[in-house]
């Protein structure tokens, strides 16, 4: 069953045949490798409270690894991360660990956006980047979380809050429902841009721009997620199925969190061929 999961998971990606096979080399590669933990690990609540806290007996845990490149605060997406946890938790009645290994760049920027965010899960603040020296991490965030076993055997590679599709997968294992499959008819969408300039504006003013996706196609299209590059985006749209015909609005809200030009992204995963459709937003807050 191992195996089906981890085929499982090169679907739950990109349809585009060279994506698919870079990530089946990439499943190839992590099939039932053993992550290793290092041997003296710090927990603490927001940065500040140490804590004891034990995984090590749980049947599954669920492990994810964020490193210093980039923008940390646009990789978090901690309210998104919580929200997956209580579902987990109601689902598994709490049985199941979430386990958080964060690679700070600067670790003071992440004790506030993980106080700001009011995240108070333990998280592991690894400074030396330990836990990605021992295991050598993939490194596209997409796939730095990993659903283990209680060997902390890898059974699912991806990140459940970034793609829908691998959270459903994440759910089904730990549910032990694998094998129900669901079908959903496909449609096609035509959008007015892929690309949206927000110009220039000064940092403190939060900006709304809009994409039209039109479904040309003859099934309802149905967006089961939207995700987005930064933390410093929101979305806003209407949560029900659109006839073939009709149109989707998609308000994109940005509150910059400093002075700088920005180029980001949005992920709209939806019952298309080519999903999810990447959207752009560009601009210069000043």
């Amino acid at each position: 069953m191992r195996y089906l999961y981890l085929l499982l998971t090169i679907s739950c990606f990109y349809s585009c045949k060279d994506r698919r096979d870079d990530i089946t080399q990439l499943v190839n590669k992590w099939e039932d490798k053993e992550i290793v933990f290092p041997a003296h690990s710090i927990f603490t609540v927001q940065g500040r409270d140490t804590v004891s806290f034990s995984f090590s007996d749980a049947n599954y845990k669920i492990v994810s690894y964020i490193d210093s490149v980039g923008c940390t605060g646009c990789k978090l997406h901690l309210p998104r991360w919580r929200r997956f946890m209580y579902e987990v938790d109601t689902l598994m009645n709490a049985s199941v660990p979430f386990v958080f290994y964060f690679h700070p760049k600067n670790i003071e920027d992440l004790r506030y956006i993980i106080r700001r965010d009011t995240f108070t899960h333990p998280v592991c603040l690894d400074v030396s980047d330990k836990f990605n020296i021992l295991n050598h991490f993939p490194s596209e965030r997409a796939f730095q979380t990993f659903l283990l076993n209680k060997k902390n055997k890898i059974i699912a590679i991806g990140n459940p809050i970034l793609n829908p599709k691998v959270k459903e997968l994440y759910l089904k294992i730990l549910a032990g429902n694998i094998s129900k499959t669901t079908t959903t008819s496909m449609t096609e969408v035509a959008i007015d841009n892929l690309k949206l300039d927000f110009g220039s504006f000064m940092h403190s003013e939060i900006q709304e721009r809009s994409f039209v996706l039109t479904n040309i196609g003859e099934a309802p299209l149905i967006v089961q997620d939207i995700t987005t590059s930064c933390g410093c985006m929101k979305t806003r749209y209407v949560k029900k199925p659109i006839p073939p015909g009709e149109k989707l609005e998609i308000t994109v809200i940005y509150e910059a969190e400093q002075a700088e030009y920005f180029n980001k992204t949005i992920a709209i995963h939806c019952n298309i061929k080519s999903s999810p459709i990447i959207l752009r937003i560009v601009g210069n807050s000043e």
